[in-house]
């Protein structure tokens, strides 16, 4: 059994990772007893950590968000992976978030412990964007961050668009959803004041807050925020709209990181460590494992057939690893 204190680091990066755990998920994961896991959750507590307990026949637990938060703790694996991620969106030239991504990479690397710091520094991550016809524009971060902010609070945006004079009437706009598609990122809204659905490019949008007040969600053409984009888009040629087997999956991923690496796709941010995913291919093994390829937990939206496939494909992994 590992030390207590290896054991509460592993436990405190297991609640970090998700919303919810069962006492009985956490003790097979660290490999100890559902009782040692009640006293390492008090001994968490005491530290200053807010976890929520959920009844149940095990208990389930939460962390829950705090301004008396300690600082976060992470493993040798996540801290290495956190800074591969910053490299390449420090070296990125679209999203608009390279130079706060330099300094986030800046401000790691000299709290990083010995052992780790020489392994960051062997590692080179440089991020080679694909030619395209038209480079996408980068877009303010604090931009994404205040539209999916008021997305997700259904409030009215209050903004200028393009080349629109700031002397003007703002355009007033009920935010739905923020979107990448080919490299660039979309608010997709109800636009107010001509009575329609739109697709804005976020870096064409000026914010003019205040925003509100609150709305009440409409109803997406369609039926959800996927169908609707492609139908816009279609017309541009090249869209997963165009292939024969066309798939919707959850992803356990941040919509930018899914996004730096999907070009014939559609991705929405569902919360800061998840997105949905619609894409397309020739045949649903093969979008299955076009899916599989991001290298994340993975929960199919639809169709059915997307989940057979997926089936399909661990039946024949299942033979190759068996021999």
């Amino acid at each position: 059994m590992p030390t207590t204190s290896a054991r509460l680091l592993a436990l405190l990066s297991l609640l970090q990772t998700r919303r919810d755990w069962s006492g009985g998920v956490l003790a097979e994961r660290l490999g100890i007893s559902l009782r040692t896991v009640r006293r390492d959750i008090d001994r968490l507590r005491e530290l200053g950590y807010p976890i929520a307990a959920t009844k149940g026949p095990d208990g389930g637990y939460r962390l829950s968000a705090g301004t008396e938060l300690p600082p976060l703790l992470f493993d040798d694996e996540q801290a290495v992976a956190l800074t591969v991620a910053l490299q390449v969106a420090a070296t990125s030239t679209t999203g608009g978030l390279a130079d706060a991504a330099a300094r986030a990479l800046h401000t790691i690397r000299q709290v990083l412990p010995a052992r780790l710091r020489h392994r960051i520094e062997a590692l080179s991550v440089t991020a080679v964007e694909r030619p395209t016809t038209q480079l996408a524009a980068p877009v303010d971060g604090g931009v994404l961050l205040a539209i999916s902010a008021a997305a997700h609070a259904h409030e009215i945006l209050r903004f200028d668009y393009g080349s629109d004079s700031t002397d003007g009437p703002a355009r007033r706009a009920e935010p739905h959803h923020v979107i990448t598609w080919d490299g660039r990122w979309y608010l997709v809204a109800w636009d107010l004041d001509r009575a329609g659905w739109r697709t804005f490019r976020a870096d064409r949008i000026t914010l003019r807050p205040p925003h509100g007040p609150r709305f009440t969600p409409r109803p997406l053409p369609g039926g959800d925020v996927a169908a609707y984009v492609n139908s816009v888009f279609r017309g541009s040629g090249g869209t997963s709209a165009d292939w024969p087997c066309l798939g919707t999956v959850i992803l356990d991923l941040p919509a930018a990181t899914v996004a730096r690496y999907t070009r014939d796709g559609l991705v929405e941010e569902i919360d800061p460590g998840r997105c949905r995913l619609t894409l397309g291919s020739w045949s649903w093994p093969s979008l299955a494992a076009t899916i599989a390829r991001y290298d994340a937990d993975i929960t199919v939206v639809g169709p059915d057939a997307l989940t057979d496939a997926f089936a399909l494909l661990a039946r024949r992994f299942t033979r190759t690893a068996t021999g």
